[in-house]
């Protein structure tokens, strides 16, 4: 599928991009500017941020409810009768559960959640970036022996691909998580051949907020996200590329209009490299164009009611 092939897609999904075209351009040049001309990108500039779909996107998340999304994934959920939480919340239960999963050599994304809770419940201690990326890459080896023909399904990127919610995967394949919260388009771009000897038919890419936060320019953030398709692309010729937008704050240090200009070059990357764009602002945005208070635990992460209108955004595809 084209990218613009995707957009089509995705507007149909959840209603047009919006405000795409900045009121004032930021005081900075860019490497990339998509140009007038350009149709397919020009048409995410014209919408409406207010769509009755994007409306309705938020509305049927808000009627689906997982088990833990009323006290957030920052918090503790507990079972009423064993006392133990339900599921890990934080990032060092998280990485216990997939160690123990990989120990007994169980795919840690069709466990159940609550899944070896003796080896996780009481942690307290944090991993290392390095030690994800020892365990991402066991994770990728142990898919690439075991595949099979069953088809496959790659999500990678920082702490919004790593806390996507197991229930909310389809069962009809296989899904490897190789995202690691807090890393970067360097960061990504840097162990993206980690799972190079798998086999799937589609690779999702959420990446990009953490370089904002970091300090990171745009020109660095474009160059990285590019020779993050590049390598996709070369890694896995096959398999149909997803680059999902970045997503919008709440954080006053990052302007909603960056991020814009920011996916919409993006857009016009993915077009020229090849892969597909997935713009999630309209289901994910408010009237200022920052994200929805109700879809976030702390003004960045995405609580469960966001992970579920990401689900449905990207329905088509995922």
């Amino acid at each position: 599928m084209s990218s613009l092939c995707l957009v089509a897609a995705s507007l149909v999904n959840h209603g047009q991009a919006p405000g795409w075209k900045l009121n004032t351009p930021p005081a900075r040049t860019l490497w990339f500017i998509p140009t007038g001309s350009d149709r397919s990108v020009h048409k995410l500039c014209k919408s409406d941020p207010q769509s009755a779909r994007a409306k309705a996107v938020v509305a049927e998340a808000a009627a689906f409810r997982p088990e833990f999304s009323q006290r957030g994934r920052n918090s503790a959920s507990l079972d009423t009768f064993t006392q133990k939480p339900s599921r890990p919340v934080t990032g060092g239960q998280l990485y216990r559960q997939r160690l123990a999963s990989l120990r007994m050599g169980l795919t840690y994304t069709r466990i159940a959640p609550d899944s070896f809770q003796d080896a996780w419940a009481n942690t307290i201690e944090q991993p290392t970036h390095e030690q994800w990326k020892k365990l991402l890459e066991r994770e990728a080896t142990m898919m690439a022996a075991g595949q099979g023909n069953n088809r496959l399904t790659v999500i990678v990127g920082d702490s919004h691909a790593l806390w996507f919610p197991l229930e909310q995967l389809s069962r009809d394949r296989f899904w490897l998580n190789q995202g690691i919260s807090g890393d970067s388009t360097a960061g990504v771009l840097e162990r993206i051949n980690t799972f190079a000897q798998t086999r799937p038919d589609t690779i999702h890419v959420m990446v990009g907020i953490n370089d904002l936060r970091q300090g990171k320019t745009d020109p660095e953030i474009l160059v990285n996200v590019q020779k993050i398709m590049v390598q996709l692309r070369r890694n896995h010729p096959t398999a149909q590329v997803f680059v999902h937008s970045i997503l919008p704050t709440r954080l006053p240090a990052i302007p909603s209009n960056r991020i814009r200009w920011l996916n919409y070059n993006i857009a016009s990357l993915a077009k020229q490299e090849g892969v597909n764009f997935l713009n999630l602002q309209p289901a994910f945005a408010d009237a200022n164009g920052n994200l929805r208070r109700t879809l976030t635990t702390d003004g960045i992460h995405l609580n469960a009611r966001g992970y579920q209108v990401w689900q449905t955004a990207s329905s088509p595809i995922l």
